[in-house]
């Protein structure tokens, strides 16, 4: 396929968001992932973990079912579901954000094990409340990425990454450890990023891409199902969320997901100059995996066509 005056990259892989177009991966069925999955395609997103915020163990073990479910059914046309991303349960109380604390469960293996699938393929928790680093190193003989998040510990060498950097952690000390210093100056820890001008100033961005090495820099939404629909509130980890039309945020003004999809933010930041079609290669690095297809963008940073498995799909038509 030949266009002119485009741009083409690698497909975008989505690992930390909660759902999209009101679907909401801790309630949704198999036939709305498997339709929302379609939806995403069609946005660049050639693959996504379906990221699960704190809840019950029940609940999570159901929904973990469905994903991994839905992903033996998919077709061609949509975006591949590459496993679960655990972002509740092992989480600090005094990091917590929008999750709900009544539900954390303690660091341990027993507690894992409770809802251990072998479809969890990333886990968000607080390194400092793991004592000795049973659980992560537990997590780690498994293959699992264990991300640091929601957590006030510098100490993150046991860790594969860390989740929406300077959001929900410690922030920069000019005296000790932080965990946002500990993402900035590790080079071998990756380091998630929402840069959709709410969770990140673009001070605070031309920062982290001046610290870290481009190739460690991880691109996510962490977009809730409120995304591309037509609410204006939802609940979410048992709290009301409003959406003003800019930013999602609980009573209290406390910020929650994003409500951009993962395209919209790489649009924004190769409007900024900056190249994102770097950071999407990295998120297949991290995870050691391949999708085949591209997507093509016009000279005005926008999707126009987007290709997976042989198959291409249609954004805009071309006059």
């Amino acid at each position: 396929m030949f266009f002119e005056n485009v741009q083409k990259s690698k497909l975008i892989i989505e690992q930390h968001f909660h759902g999209a177009y009101g679907v909401d991966f801790a309630c949704c069925n198999e036939n709305e992932v498997l339709d929302l999955s379609k939806k995403l395609l069609k946005h660049g997103i050639g693959g996504f973990f379906p990221t699960l915020a704190t809840d019950s163990v029940k609940n999570i073990k159901r929904q973990i079912k469905i994903f991994k479910s839905a992903s033996e059914k998919q077709t061609s046309d949509m975006a591949k579901i590459l496993g679960v991303h655990l972002e509740g349960i092992f989480l600090n109380p005094e990091k917590k954000g929008i999750h709900d604390e009544s539900q954390f469960l303690k660091l341990t293996i027993p507690n894992f094990r409770k809802i251990e699938d072998d479809f969890i393929k990333i886990v968000t928790l607080a390194p400092e409340l793991d004592k000795n680093f049973k659980l992560i190193k537990y997590l780690t003989e498994k293959g699992i990425k264990v991300q640091a998040g929601h957590c006030t510990g510098g100490d993150l060498y046991k860790c594969s990454g860390v989740t929406h950097t300077f959001n929900a952690m410690s922030p920069i000390s000019h005296r000790g450890k932080s965990t946002a210093l500990s993402a900035l100056i590790d080079d071998n820890l990756y380091t998630e990023i929402i840069a959709d001008g709410v969770h990140l100033s673009d001070e605070i961005l031309k920062l982290i891409f001046k610290a870290k090495p481009e190739n460690k820099i991880i691109l996510i939404s962490d977009c809730l199902p409120i995304t591309n629909s037509d609410k204006k509130e939802m609940e979410f980890c048992n709290k009301t969320i409003y959406y003003d039309g800019k930013k999602a945020v609980d009573k209290s003004g406390t910020l929650a997901g994003s409500t951009s999809l993962l395209d919209k933010i790489v649009k924004r930041l190769l409007d900024m100059n900056i190249n994102a079609f770097k950071l999407i290669e990295n998120t297949y690095t991290y995870h050691d995996i391949e999708i085949n297809g591209c997507v093509w963008w016009n000279e005005k940073n926008q999707i126009i066509a987007v290709e997976k498995d042989g198959n291409v799909l249609y954004k805009e038509k071309r006059k």
